[in-house]
């Protein structure tokens, strides 16, 4: 069949991610966006868990009591597809099968994708920071020429990456950065101060993912700046879910993950007023 819309979430074959494909094909019939069916590609690194969420999500209760589905004669329909964005090669696939499969554009892309690895040494850093800012960054920058001219792209991030916990002289480096390549070489800084073992001496905390989160509110903000200044109309934003119950959190969150997804969809599917460059937490813009 055809399709007026198209969207993509990475990460999504569980906890946030997975919610955030339910409920787009919740939400999407009374959205602002509606003008036709909607196509999600939930994709995941691990075709057999991603091929999993997607059975989970045809045989759930509440999409079939709602009608959500196609196949039941409603507007949305989820396909899966494999990406792993800590991997160049895998970006470069989806997006020229993007291309290729949806010449006229993509309608939104989620960057949910994201680690959160036990201990902290400059391994653990580097694994962290080429998952959680190199490849949400590769990501943005490679999705954004598939977007539609209206387009959205939402990057999950964390207020895990508030600048309170930093050093004064780092915290405003972060709030002068102005462009991707400022952002980036304050992740180098990070990962040298690591490697070196004196990362506390130079105001950064031992906290790879915090870190990781950081560099993606400062990099969404970088990139949307630059977009708006092209001219661009696409809407470029990153938001923190909250404390989610997810496997991340060992299921100690505050939120479900149903409640997690609610921003990440509002700035994918409502009219947010051209508000772009922004980090949001329970659906609005907060303080970084």
């Amino acid at each position: 069949m055809s399709y007026t819309r198209v969207g993509v979430v990475t990460g999504a074959n569980k906890g946030i991610g997975f919610a955030i494909v339910r409920n787009l094909a919740l939400q999407y019939p009374n959205s602002p966006l509606n003008n036709g069916p909607l196509l999600i590609y939930l994709t995941a690194r691990d075709s057999s868990r991603g091929q999993e969420a997607l059975r989970r999500l045809q045989d759930d209760s509440q999409l079939k009591q709602a009608k959500a589905l196609t196949r039941d004669g409603g507007l949305a329909e989820i396909k899966y597809h494999a990406l792993d964005i800590a991997h160049s090669t895998s970006i470069a696939s989806f997006a020229e099968y993007l291309k290729n499969t949806h010449g006229d554009g993509v309608d939104f892309v989620i960057n949910n994708a994201a680690i959160a690895m036990q201990g902290f040494d400059a391994n653990v850093v580097k694994t962290t920071l080429g998952c959680n800012y190199y490849g949400t960054l590769e990501a943005s920058s490679t999705f954004l020429p598939r977007l539609k001219e209206s387009g959205r792209l939402v990057n999950l991030a964390s207020m895990s990456g508030r600048l309170s916990q930093y050093s004064d002289g780092i915290r405003d480096e972060f709030l002068a950065s102005k462009t991707v390549s400022d952002v980036t070489k304050l992740m180098e800084a990070f990962a040298s101060a690591v490697e070196a073992g004196n990362e506390k001496k130079q105001g950064w905390p031992s906290a790879a993912y915090a870190v990781s989160k950081s560099g993606v509110i400062s990099m969404t903000r970088a990139v949307a700046a630059a977009e708006k200044a092209k001219g661009s109309k696409v809407l470029i934003n990153s938001c923190c879910p909250g404390w989610v119950q997810t496997d991340m959190t060992k299921g100690r969150g505050a939120k479900t993950p149903d409640e997690g997804a609610q921003t990440a969809v509002m700035l994918a599917l409502e009219d947010i007023m051209q508000r772009t460059g922004l980090f949001w937490q329970n659906e609005r813009p907060i303080h970084w």
